[in-house]
């Protein structure tokens, strides 16, 4: 039995979504962030880094959310959440999956943790790496929004639904309550976020979490 150690609205979005649109079996394990079970010394030896999410599928105990990503693609080939192996349409899934975890999820963290990156008591200094950090989201969407554009596809990669769409969908809902342009009123974005909130298996992924509109 698979088992997906999650919080509400993290990046264990990614994989629930994933692993919804898998219909397999598996057991979800609620992680008490706010009161620091992420920082537990039984969480942490699952991921001695203490982030959200933890895939364990028999004796494998995953973390990152791209390689999650990945192993749940590679062990279901037949759903198709990455294109076939080889492939240019692969490596460019490669390339995207490997942008979003480490291009925009990370200017998302140094948003929403700007404290992170600065000495402590710095109030004036993180206020900053937050302003910038926002700004630079924004041409990120932006870089997000173009790609919808070229295709002109319904979903990320083109006409085929896979595990970019989790992700994309998941790291733009974060934006939700931004001042400036959130992903939501972007011309191709916008609309793609609104496809994949009439997906069943998203549906259940936001009933599962305990989410409540506004979604994106």
């Amino acid at each position: 039995m698979i088992q997906l150690y999650f919080h509400p609205g993290t990046a264990a979005m990614v994989p629930h979504i994933l692993l919804e649109e898998l219909g397999v079996p598996y057991e979800r394990v609620a992680v008490d962030r706010v009161n620091g079970e992420h920082k537990a010394p039984a969480y942490l030896a699952l991921n001695p880094n203490g982030l959200i999410p933890v895939l364990v599928d028999g004796d494998l105990v995953l973390y990152e959310t791209a390689a999650i990503c990945l192993h749940l693609s590679d062990t279901h080939p037949r759903a198709g959440l990455m294109p076939a192996l080889g492939t240019h349409e692969r490596a460019q899934a490669y390339k995207w999956l490997m942008w979003l975890t480490n291009t925009l999820q990370a200017t998302l963290l140094a948003y929403f943790y700007p404290e992170r990156w600065v000495h402590a008591g710095n109030v004036t200094g993180a206020a900053e790496v937050k302003a910038c950090a926002q700004a630079r989201v924004g041409a990120l969407l932006d870089q997000l929004d173009a790609e919808l554009a070229r295709h002109g596809g319904p979903w990320f990669a083109g006409e085929a639904f896979t595990a970019l769409d989790a992700y994309v969908f998941t790291l733009c809902r974060w934006t939700r309550n931004f001042s400036l342009a959130p992903a939501r009123e972007r011309v191709h974005l916008g609309p793609f976020l609104q496809r994949m909130l009439e997906r069943p298996a998203l549906q259940r992924v936001m009933s599962n979490e305990g989410l409540v509109a506004p979604f994106v």
